[in-house]
Order: structure tokens, then C-alpha cells, then sequence
């Protein structure tokens, strides 16, 4: 009689844990939208198609991207925000996420409370350049050009609140130094007006000036990463040029709608961190002028408000402004 009982009870157990099972669907069940908020062919994209490939194969569902330009990446990261918090919504964030807080007036989503950090996928930083008819072979000489003739130089950038241009007035208002800064219509126009002296000196991302570097019609002077950059390792960093605490670049990042339940933050976590870390993927990175990040959740959670803090700063006391 106790082993009728016994078998009638794990017969129920197993019935329940099927429909459990049933109610529960493995997750993804379904394609996964990536938002990019920037349009096609730019970091975050480039970035965000490598994880997008290498997830869909790994979990075996579509996670394809959503190009959401516009408004310095604030109407993509709007709808993320907005967006169910399922795990099928999914945003790939730059530096712009924790710049613009600083920037904008109003914002369609708030950094702290609308998302919840999973990683930080990648960074690089900026590198400070001249023409090579600039009479200068390190940062050193050029502080000393520029503070000898003050308001004589201009250095280049790709658009006001940029992380080149923020780069750029950290460095001056670590150093006191009367320059100013030239807006151009992206990295592309930047670079090419610094190659043909117009404008000789930028502090670019690495992605536009890496080749000029190489190719000798750029000098790369110091880089704003804690690191020597993969893409330049000969360049000394800020640091080593003499220069503390000029840390900048553009991270890219992945963040969920908050809410997500905890284990779908988890699997994207591991699973983004592996594909950071595959050969393939750290080669493609590395062309760029990223390197790998893979950060925990808590640490990415922590670089978001240290860099937002920070940026918001640098925008007050350089009394930077868009025309909104």
C-alpha cells in the first residue's frame, strides 16, 4: 500500500513539474530586438551586429538590430526604456547614455531608474593629435606651445558634447589653457581638416584616427585610457605624459528595460562576457581600437554614475550647451 502512495506521489510531482515546465517557457522563445540608438556603421552598431551574431547562435533565436537614430542617441534609448521588461528588448549604450543626462535639459528615459546594467561590452578612448607640422612631439610640448600663445590655437572635434570634444575641455580646464574648440559634422570631416592643417590639432576616438596614425599623416601624442590602446601601443597615456586623472573614452555597454527578471539578466551577462572574450571577436574589437571589457553588472552599474557625475562636471564648468 505505502508503495502505491509512494508511486501515485511522484507521478503528481513529475505532472507538476511538467506544467510548470509549460508555464515557464525556456527563454528566448522568440527573436530578441537589440536597440542601437545611433544610425548604421558606427561603433555601437559594428559592436552590437558582432554580440547580435554571436548570441543568436549561442541561444539559438534571432536577436537582430534596431537602428534608432537621432537626438544624440536619446530617441533610441527612449524607447528601450519604455520597452516590456521581458529580456526582448535589449539596448546596446555608449557613452552618449551617461553624457547626455549632463547635456539635456529633458531626457525620454532616466539613467538610474529605467534600466538595469548588465555589462560593459567594450571601450576606447581618445587620442590627442596634431599635424605633423605642429612643432611638438609629446602633450608636455604641446601645453607649452599652447599656454606661450594664448587664444592662438583650436583644436577639432566631431560636434558639440562629443566625448572627444568633453576629452578636449577636461584637458583644458585641468590646465588652464585658452583654446578652442572647432565643431565639425562627425569624426570623418574632423580627421581629414587635422591632415590638411586647416585645423591641426583633435582629440579624436581612436576608430577615425588609428590609420592616419599609422600611415604617418597624423602624431599621436598621448591616449585617455588608463592602458596603452591596442591600436596604438607605442603612445604613452595621459597619465604617462604627465598628465593625471584625463581619463575618457566611449564604452559600449548592454542594458535591459528595469525589471528584467533576474535570470534572463544573468544568462545575457554570461553569455555577452564569453563572446567579448573569443579570439574572433577580440580581433574585430581590437581593429576598431576597442578592447574587451566584460564587466559585472554592479561594476558597469558603478562606471555609469562615476561617468555621468563626471561628464556633467565638465559640461557645467566649461558651460557647455546644445542648441535644443
Amino acid at each position: 500500500m505505502n508503495l502505491v502512495i509512494r508511486c501515485l506521489f511522484a507521478a503528481v510531482l513529475v505532472t507538476a513539474a511538467g506544467a510548470a515546465s509549460a508555464q515557464a517557457p525556456r527563454y528566448p522563445d522568440r527573436p530578441v530586438k537589440v536597440i542601437v540608438p545611433f544610425p548604421p556603421g558606427g561603433p555601437s552598431d559594428v559592436i552590437a551586429r558582432i554580440v547580435a551574431q554571436k548570441l543568436s547562435e549561442s541561444l539559438g533565436q534571432q536577436f537582430y538590430v534596431e537602428n534608432h537614430g537621432g537626438a544624440g542617441g536619446n530617441i533610441g534609448t527612449g524607447i528601450a526604456a519604455r520597452a516590456a521588461p521581458d529580456g526582448y528588448t535589449i539596448l546596446v549604450a555608449s557613452s552618449a547614455f551617461m553624457i547626455n543626462p549632463g547635456l539635456y535639459t529633458k531626457l525620454p528615459y532616466d539613467p538610474y531608474n529605467d534600466f538595469d546594467a548588465v555589462t560593459e561590452l567594450a571601450d576606447t578612448p581618445n587620442v590627442l593629435v596634431v599635424h605633423p607640422s605642429v612643432p611638438v612631439k609629446t602633450a608636455k610640448e604641446l601645453v607649452d606651445l599652447v599656454q606661450a600663445s594664448p587664444g592662438k590655437y583650436s583644436y577639432a572635434m566631431p560636434g558639440v558634447g562629443t566625448p572627444s570634444h568633453l576629452s578636449g575641455e577636461l584637458f583644458k580646464l585641468a590646465l588652464k589653457l585658452d583654446m578652442v574648440a572647432v565643431p565639425f559634422q562627425g569624426g570623418g570631416p574632423m580627421i581629414q581638416s587635422v591632415i590638411a592643417a586647416h585645423t591641426p590639432i583633435a582629440f579624436s576616438s581612436m576608430p577615425p584616427a588609428a590609420p592616419q596614425i599609422a600611415q604617418g599623416n597624423l602624431r599621436a601624442l598621448a591616449v585617455t585610457s588608463a592602458r596603452r590602446n591596442v591600436a596604438v601601443p607605442d603612445v604613452p597615456t595621459m597619465a604617462e605624459a604627465g598628465f593625471p586623472d584625463q581619463e575618457a573614452g566611449t564604452p559600449q555597454g548592454v542594458l535591459l528595460p528595469k525589471g528584467t527578471p533576474k535570470e534572463i539578466i544573468e544568462l545575457i551577462h554570461r553569455e555577452t562576457v564569453r563572446i567579448v572574450a573569443l579570439p574572433d571577436v577580440k580581433q574585430k574589437l581590437a581593429a576598431a581600437g576597442f578592447e574587451p571589457i566584460g564587466s559585472t553588472p554592479a561594476e558597469f552599474t558603478a562606471r555609469i554614475d562615476t561617468e555621468i557625475k563626471k561628464w556633467g562636471r565638465v559640461i557645467k564648468e566649461a558651460n557647455i550647451k546644445l542648441q535644443q
